[in-house]
């Protein structure tokens, strides 16, 4: 077994005993669907970390829209990371070097797509580039709002993905 994986069993075993309440607040750092973290919640413990991510995928396919309109409230606008969260702008990064006038014409079209479909723009932004999101975005700013919706599914669980991985290789240092 690699240190790597014991880490990672530590940080499952820290996740499927802490107290409820422990559990949620970490959830909510993952996504803030409270229908969500309750269905995590509901099955723990977690044999693997590969038992917990299919619990996250089922968990995010059985989400309402409301739920989901839920989730995407945890999420800034790209562009525009959450000040004072280091996730926010870890997954940002790709925007942190990008230029005024790129920096710009994302605020107009995050505008754009939320006067369209009522939320903000969302994108598993984690290794794109600024550019790759804003082509994203010009995309997606033509989808319906259900093909909309459902591609928001998509990327969130994405994004949950990456987080509870985050989440169970911090083994006992959490």
């Amino acid at each position: 077994m690699t240190s790597g994986s014991s880490a990672t069993q530590r940080g499952l075993t820290r996740f499927n005993t802490s107290d409820e309440s422990a559990a949620q607040a970490e959830l909510h750092e993952v996504c803030t669907s409270s229908a969500w973290g309750r269905k995590i919640i509901a099955q723990r413990p977690f044999a693997s970390a590969q038992t917990l991510f299919t619990a996250s995928d089922a968990a995010m396919a059985e989400l309402s829209t409301e739920d989901l309109a839920e989730a995407m409230a945890g999420h800034p606008p790209i562009g525009r990371p959450k000040p004072g969260d280091p996730t926010s702008s870890r997954e940002q990064r790709g925007m942190a070097g990008a230029s005024e006038e790129l920096k710009a014409e994302m605020l107009e079209l995050n505008l754009a797509y939320q006067d369209r479909f009522g939320h903000v723009f969302l994108i598993c932004a984690t290794g794109l580039t600024g550019e790759q999101m804003r082509d994203a975005l010009k995309v997606r700013i033509a989808n319906t709002p259900d093909q909309e919706w459902e591609i928001v599914r998509a990327e969130l669980g994405k994004i949950n993905r990456i987080r509870l991985t985050s989440l169970v290789e911090q083994g006992e240092n959490a």
